[in-house]
């Protein structure tokens, strides 16, 4: 089998996903949020990576930087539409799956406890916009 599905079958020719329209600090549309709050993505050498910030008791909580796998909008295209990537923080993980829609950044969120506390693995979906600010 070569393809899965009807659109999966397309001529093209190989090339690099352009992660270009990702690129920039997006801002959480909800800024009530007590979840993530703003993404930085940036490419560095034709490699996604994400810097993630968080609404903490005290102020942002910046979770670091996480390399990021780029996606295109289909088998024919080489623009970068959308990501996943992956956190852990030890006693937990955060899974990141985001795509661009009607010029937003939808961010799903899966998040998994490892260590026993009883919280309830959950998902989260938010919305962010692109700021013009400089970063």
């Amino acid at each position: 089998m070569q393809f899965a599905q009807v659109c999966d079958r397309v001529e093209t020719t190989p090339g690099e996903i352009d992660p270009a329209a990702l690129v920039g600090m997006w801002i959480n549309s909800n800024l009530d949020t007590n979840s993530i709050a703003r993404v930085k993505i940036s490419d560095v050498d034709g490699k996604l990576h994400l810097q993630v910030f968080a609404i903490g008791p005290e102020g942002l909580i910046d979770w670091g930087l996480a390399d990021a796998q780029v996606f295109a909008g289909g088998p024919a295209s080489h623009a970068g539409v959308g990501f996943t990537a992956h956190y852990d923080f030890g006693f937990a993980e955060a899974r990141l799956q985001a795509m661009i829609m009607k010029g937003l950044l939808v961010l799903a969120q899966f998040h998994l406890f490892k260590d026993d506390s009883g919280r309830s693995d959950y998902f989260l979906r938010e919305y962010f916009a692109v700021s013009h600010d400089r970063f």
